[in-house]
Parts: structure tokens; sequence; C-alpha cells
């Protein structure tokens, strides 16, 4: 299964799988009975010696949503995915749900009277009535195609793995309450995941998530497995089933965890580090607890690596380096940042999930998040139990002033490190088969005192056509809305072949530069021999951008285009004024000025409208996009662009 895999891909270290063997694993993991992860609802002292204002928070959550009415999920919204597209609003109606079974079981263990649990049976028996617990956007696994759910034909995709972990940690931690209401309760979420769950893993070896068939595997790898392996660990009576699956787990993590970059970047970019690198830790967290410690890999360098990732993407506030399909604003969870951090023993990510949970205010209102899918009773949980400790940890942001990431090329620097004043530059780059990739080989984006100047518009909201052939329709996949040149109207293109070549980086207390060639990442009807670009942050100063050609045959034009946050104006020649906008929610732009050759470049700005949601809810409603244009270039030449 995963040795050919691995023999297959040259992969040499079996990272988990070597090590914990089947035979050490009958001795080693915990049975039901013994391995109690959290306080369950009759632990009374536990729950009730959290802080005041965290119980009060959550409980007020459950009140809240028990008054909220049941969201309806008929055939026709699950269909409108396979009509029209639109996965979100049935997504909406699913998650919400969780939501309210997450809310209202926590709100129950917190305060213990009994007056949440019919709201939560309710809540269980809807979502065990469901047809299906994979979303429409994913059902494309079953034979059937995208149509319905074929109840005959379970599906184990993202979010049926959420469903049953939130099933079994609700079973964990109130399971013989539920006996109160009703004795039937139980006995079905233990049969609807053991049908929908429990078996299917088991049984097939053809999820693509699972890596078993096909590499190199993304986030959902370690986002399932980590489901999976809540629910086999907390409701698989069978001890050699249980045992099976964690084995299964560990050589699927494997294919995950040995591709993984050694320098820990997540190419899909820090929005997906909470479901990458973080997933990882869920499933680590899980191991070391339901072996007594015995499988313990925080040690390990890779493992601490992929944690550090997310502090070293963060710019300032919410912004972080927002390459591939990754926002430009988020919060990582900060319970879930400091955890990783406390179990790797590195302070500044400690210091930085503190920080993450002073700004949110979660020792006054609580730890659970708002947002499009349910909260993790998983994270959640821990979250919950190591507030004591994330209070005691000075909350500061690292704010590390050169980060080079050489396996993903990724280069990350700063005027000064610890401060967001002065200018940040971030440049890119790898290959074009990137997960969640865009076509943006040598790409850049510069901050001011914290704020955007030069961005990556991220992407919109996820469609049918966001992960179809079509992908590189959508203009915000395209080279040409990046910090790119274009030849003639020709783009880069997508593929493992498209890539920078000849990848230099260089650091020193003035300056921080890569330097590489992005040739090949355009087709030969761009007719590039070569084409070296340097991107600088001279500190204290400016981002210098060269530019250094070869061309095969002449080209009528090259444009280089940069997208900005700012309002645009013309200054005096050779230099365009980037003023302060108001982006969404009335936050500001960052300002600056681009200076160039005007001999050389004609100008033209035109505006991006904005109308997608998730783009909406970053930018507002508006960005700019600028064109400096060479006409009729050289054969080999060489341009500068500054920004400061």
């Amino acid at each position: 299964m995963a040795g050919e895999l691995f023999q297959q891909h040259n992969l040499k270290d079996r990272f988990l799988s070597e090590k914990y063997t089947p035979e050490f694993l009958r001795t080693a993991l915990l049975d039901r009975e013994t391995w109690h992860p959290y306080p369950t609802v009759e632990d009374r002292a536990a729950w009730e010696n959290l802080p005041s204002a965290v119980r009060l928070a959550h409980i007020a959550q459950g009140e809240q949503v028990q008054q909220e009415p049941w969201p309806l999920m008929p055939a026709s919204l699950y269909l409108q995915y396979a009509r029209v597209g639109n996965r979100r609003n049935f997504e909406l109606e699913h998650f919400q749900r969780r939501n309210i079974l997450a809310k209202l079981v926590v709100a129950e263990c917190l305060e213990g009277q009994g007056r949440f649990l019919d709201s939560i049976v309710d809540a269980i028996w809807g979502i065990c009535e469901e047809s299906s617990w994979c979303l429409p956007a994913h059902i494309a696994h079953q034979q059937a195609g995208v149509d319905l759910a074929d109840t005959a034909e379970p599906v184990l995709d993202l979010f049926a793995g959420e469903t049953s972990a939130l099933l079994a940690w609700t079973d964990y931690l109130i399971g013989a309450r539920l006996d109160t209401v009703s004795p039937l309760v139980r006995p079905r979420i233990q049969r609807e995941i053991t049908e929908r769950i429990l078996k299917t893993a088991l049984e097939r070896d053809d999820y693509v998530w699972m890596g078993f068939k096909r590499l190199p595997v993304n986030n959902w790898n370690p986002w399932v497995n980590s489901n999976w392996l809540t629910s086999a660990l907390l409701i698989e009576p069978d001890p050699q089933r249980r045992q099976a699956a964690v084995w299964k787990i560990l050589e699927s993590l494997d294919l995950f965890v040995t591709p993984y970059p050694q320098d820990g970047g997540c190419d899909e970019g820090p929005g997906y580090w909470g479901r990458a690198g973080a997933s990882l830790f869920d499933n680590l967290d899980l191991l070391y607890s339901v072996s007594g410690g015995k499988m313990d890999v925080y040690g390990d360098p890779k493992v601490q690596e992929i944690g550090r990732f997310v502090y070293r993407a963060h710019i300032h506030d919410e912004y972080y380096v927002n390459f591939a399909d990754a926002p430009a604003r988020l919060v990582p969870d900060p319970l879930l940042v400091f955890r990783y951090g406390k179990a790797i023993g590195d302070d500044q990510m400690m210091n930085f999930g503190a920080w993450l949970a002073h700004e949110k205010n979660i020792l006054a209102e609580g730890v659970s998040r708002e947002g499009d899918i349910a909260p993790s009773l998983g994270r959640l949980l821990p979250a919950l139990f190591n507030l004591n400790d994330l209070a005691a940890v000075q909350p500061v942001p690292p704010m590390v002033r050169d980060v080079w990431l050489p396996e993903i090329e990724v280069l990350a620097a700063r005027d000064q490190a610890g401060s967001s004043q002065g200018l940040y530059l971030a440049a890119k780059g790898g290959h074009n088969a990137e997960s969640h990739n865009h076509n943006d080989i040598g790409h850049f984006i510069v901050y001011r005192d914290g704020l955007p100047v030069i961005i990556d518009a991220g992407v919109e909201t996820y469609t049918r056509k966001t992960f179809s052939p079509q992908r590189y329709e959508i203009w915000t996949m395209q080279s040409a809305y990046h910090s790119l040149p274009t030849i003639d109207g020709v783009m880069q293109l997508p593929g493992r072949e498209y890539a920078a070549q000849d990848v230099h980086y260089e650091v020193s207390e003035e300056s921080a530069c890569l330097d590489l060639d992005i040739a090949a990442a355009y087709p030969p009807e761009a007719g590039l021999v070569s084409w070296q670009r340097q991107v600088k942050l001279v500190r204290g100063k400016q981002v210098e951008v060269v530019d250094a050609w070869k061309l095969s045959n002449p080209a009528k034009e090259i444009t280089f285009s940069l997208v900005t946050a700012c309002q645009v104006a013309q200054g005096a020649p050779g230099t365009l004024l980037l003023r302060p906008a108001s982006l969404a929610n009335g936050r500001p732009s960052g300002m600056g000025q681009v200076t160039y050759d005007p001999k050389r470049f004609t100008v033209t700005t035109s505006e991006i409208k904005i109308g997608d949601e998730r783009l909406l809810s970053v930018w507002g409603s508006r960005l700019t996009r600028i064109e400096l244009h060479l006409a009729n270039p050289k054969l080999e030449d060489q341009v500068s662009v500054l920004i400061s």
C-alpha cells in the first residue's frame, strides 16, 4: 500500500509508520475505557474552574443557538452545485447545523444542568438523518458523480470527517446524559459513524486524500485523517479494528509528511496552514494523548518548522503573506498556535498564540470563533483547558525580520525585526503546480507600516469552476493580475514544468534579495530565452525590481502589471503616487509611490470592481491594476521599477 508509493516516489523516510509499528500499537494505545483526553460533563470541577467570563460567554452562545430555527437542507439545495456550480448556499446551512450542536454541547458541559439536552438530541437526530455528510462540491467521489448523494455509497470528505468527529466528541462528553433523553441516541451515533466513516475508511484505499493511489496530497490528508482518528479512538468498540485504523492513518500521514518541505513552508499559503500543518498537529496531539506520551515526535526538526511557518508568514495585524488560495487577512486559531508552540518548545510561537488570543479578547469572550465552518470540538476542548497556560505567556507577535524558505522558494523581509514600521517585501519562486496554485512565479507584494500597497488579490469564493479545467480563466489565478510581466499577451501557464530556475537568496543588514530566472514559467510562444528577475528590499529605503531578459524573437510589447489596494495618481513624470484608500470595514490601505523611467514606459490604470463576497471582506469594492507598457522592446535589455 504505502510502501509501494514510497518506492515509486523515492520517499525514504516513513516518518510515523516505521517507528510506530502494529506491534508497538498493540501495547501503546490506551483502550476506550482508559483514555480520558478531556473532562466529561460529569467532571464538574474541571468545567466550573474555567474562567468565569469564558464560561458565561459559552453558555450565552448555547442559549442563543438554542433559539435559532433548525436549518433546512432540501434536495434542491444540494443540487445547486450540480446545476449552477453554487456550493455556498448549501454549505451555510450544513455548517450552521453543526455550529448549533457544538455550541449546545459546550454550554451543557459548562452548566451541567440538563437544560440543553433536548436541543442537543434534536441536533444529533437531524444530522444523523442527513442522507450524506459529504458536501455537494465533493460528492463527485461517488460512482454516481455530481448529483444527489447516493446513500448506498458513503463518501468520506473533509466535512463528513468533521461531522463524525463532532458526534464522537458529543458522545464522549455527555454520552450518559443522552440516555436520559432516549437510550436510542448513542447507538444511532455509533451506527452512523461506523457505516459512514469507520467502515469506508478501512475498506477503501482509493480516496485521493489518503495518498495510497496518487501523490502528492494536500491539506485534505491530515485534516480527514485527524477526524477519522478521533472517530476511531472514541467510537470503535473492536480493539483490533481500532488499532488497524490507527496503523492505516499512520501510513497515510507519512505520505503527507515525508514529501513536505523540510523548511516547513506551506505552498497552499498561511490560510491553509490551519488545515495542513495544524491538522498534522491535531493528529500528533491525539496520538501523544492516546499513547500516554509514547508517540512523541515534537522534537523532529520538520515538525517544528511546519509549526513556525504561521508566524513567519505574518506581516502585521491580520495581514499575512497570501500566495496561492490564501486570503490576505486571516485570524489563525490562537490556542491552536499556542498549543503547537508549547508542544515543540518554541517561545516565539507561544507568544504569537497569546498575542492572537489577546487581540480577540479570548479570556473574556470565549474561544470559539464565528465563521463559515463550525467550530471543531477537537480543537475547542484543548483550547479551553489551556487557558491558564496561555494567560501566563507574554502576548507578542514575533515579526521576524528575514524569512527564507528554500524548498518552496519564498522570501519575506522587513525593515526591522519586531516592528511593522517601514517596508515589508515578500516574493516567490516555486512552480505552477503548487497546491491551490496561482500562476505567479516571480510575483511579489509590498506593505508599508503594516498596510497593503502592492498586493496579491487572493481568491474569490469557491465555486465549481475553481477546481475545474477552467480554473485559470478566473482573473485572480492569472499571472497578468500579479506583479509579473506579460509578453505580447502571453501569460504564465500552470504545470510542474512551469517553474523558477537559478534561484538565489541573499540577506544582509542592509538588504534582502531574491534573484531568479522566470522564463520557464511561460510557454514557448512568449519567446523567452531567459528572464532574470531581482526583487530586493533595501532596508529603510525602497523595494527594487530589476528585470533583465533575452528574447528569441521580437515582441511588440511587454506589460508589467501591479495590483494595488491604494488610490493611484500621476505625480511628476516617472512617478505614480499611491495614496491611502478605504478598504473593507473602513481599514486603510498603505501608501507609497512607484518610480519608473517615463522615457521607456507608458502607464495605464484600470479599476478592478469587486463583487465577490470573499474578496469584498478583505479589499472592499475595488482594487486598481497598474500596467507599465514597454513598446517594441529590444531582444536583450533591462528595466527597473522602484517602490517606496
